[in-house]
């Protein structure tokens, strides 16, 4: 037994590169994979991941769990789908005209309504402890699906908030490539203009020879991947495929449709990053935390058609381009809002239930999943746990769901702890 979770676990890789040389460069070796782990790829239909995060909790019952004719219900009206007999919120036109290719879950909940802690819970199926830190999903898909490009990173995270939980405690070549502004791309990737490519190598050579007796002297894997980093770097700066990452080479009018603010833009460098093939994609969309005044224009009206515009036309363009089969899309948020408008004509944390929705890949379109009570407070039906959506998710992708990773310290952990994968929602 020892001897399997030693194969499954090959921790003596590396573990040298720091966060910031990620930030910088997102680049890292491909790992070793045996037939094992290579053939848990072949298990799921889609390929890549666009997770797409409403941070500060996206009240559920103005999106997609409407209870029209309740007095909870607010000012927020329900318009119908393309599917008959489904309806979501208007403020979501763009997406109910492709209801018929989302399955959305009303039954989430979770044991927190603090935001860090419903984050971490929901990014990694584990609550957070202090002596261990969790993987997200991107990073275990690329230890079990291994690297697909020699020079762009297998993930990326676009306006991702610093205490997310990027590799947790694999080995620091999974950790995804930050990317803090969309508009601004990967930044620091042209050489100075007062140094050509003749003094640039000079220099690489120079710092070469200064590392060379401090790698004779220390024989570690460790530091063989310090000296991995200025190759990969190096590589990087030359490669034609950071044009990826370039939004300027986009049409104005394409900018314009996805929406010029943060979301939008992330959601556009998305679906660049997966035609280049990256293989996981994270955009977080802030602003959900509204305890005050959620219908006035600039609140929830506003953040919900930002969502709608730049989902929506995230999804058409896939399909457009045939790679919405072969991608699966997550939209999720830490926990939901209070269905009771408070005082301050707002909604409050919310715990008990709220939405999430999945599209693409193998996903079964034209669908709820579970239910909430007539108040919107309270699971009805099919309850549905962080770590069972992130079942779900890695069964999606064809992750294995009972392998067993052990972390640095010891501990064995698993892609979505003990969550259970919902088979109604796949094909």
């Amino acid at each position: 037994m020892r001897q399997n979770l030693k194969k499954l676990s090959p921790y003596d890789r590396r573990q040298f590169v720091t966060y910031a040389a990620q930030t910088a460069l997102g680049v890292s070796l491909m790992p070793t994979l045996d037939n094992a782990v290579r053939a848990a790829e072949s298990k799921g239909k889609a390929k890549r991941l666009i997770y797409l995060f409403m941070g500060g909790a996206m009240s559920h019952i103005d999106t997609f769990d409407l209870k029209q004719g309740h007095e909870n219900q607010g000012s927020t009206q329900a318009i119908a789908t393309n599917v008959p007999g489904c309806q979501i919120s208007q403020h979501l036109p763009l997406l109910a005209s492709q209801f018929d290719k989302m399955a959305v879950i009303r039954s989430m909940n979770t044991p927190t309504a603090d935001h860090e802690a419903g984050e971490y819970l929901m990014r990694t199926s584990y609550e957070s402890i202090a002596t261990e830190q969790h993987p997200s999903l991107g990073p275990w898909m690329q230890k079990f699906m291994g690297r697909q490009s020699k020079s762009l990173p297998d993930s990326v995270l676009i306006s991702a908030p610093p205490r997310h939980p990027s590799a947790g405690f694999l080995d620091p070549s999974f950790s995804p490539l930050p990317i803090a502004d969309p508009n601004r791309g990967l930044e620091n990737t042209t050489t100075p203009s007062y140094l050509n490519s003749d003094s640039f190598e000079k220099r690489m050579q120079l710092i070469d020879g200064f590392d060379k007796k401090f790698r004779q002297k220390f024989k570690d894997k460790r530091v063989e991947t310090y000296t991995d980093l200025y190759a990969e770097a190096t590589s990087l700066l030359t490669s034609g495929e950071l044009k990826a990452f370039d939004l300027n080479l986009e049409k104005n009018e394409d900018r314009d449709r996805y929406g010029r603010d943060s979301f939008g833009q992330g959601c556009l460098l998305a679906r660049r990053l997966i035609e280049s093939n990256v293989r996981s994609v994270e955009v977080n969309c802030g602003g959900w935390d509204m305890h005050s005044a959620i219908f006035d224009g600039n609140a929830l009206p506003s953040r919900a058609a930002s969502m709608d515009r730049a989902v929506g036309n995230l999804m058409k363009d896939l399909a457009t381009l045939g790679l919405l089969d072969e991608t699966l899309i997550v939209l999720t948020t830490e926990f939901g809002r209070s269905p009771e408008i408070n005082y301050n004509v707002g909604r409050d944390h919310h715990p008990a239930v709220f939405s999430s929705m999945l599209a693409g890949g193998p996903v079964k379109g034209g669908q709820f999943y579970g239910k909430s009570d007539a108040a919107g407070h309270s699971v009805e039906e099919d309850g549905v746990l962080p770590a069972d959506l992130n079942a779900t998710i890695a069964s999606a992708l064809g992750l294995p769901l009972t392998t067993i990773v052990t972390s640095p310290t010891g501990r064995p952990f698993t892609v979505a702890n003990e969550g259970a994968a919902i088979a109604k929602l796949l094909a």
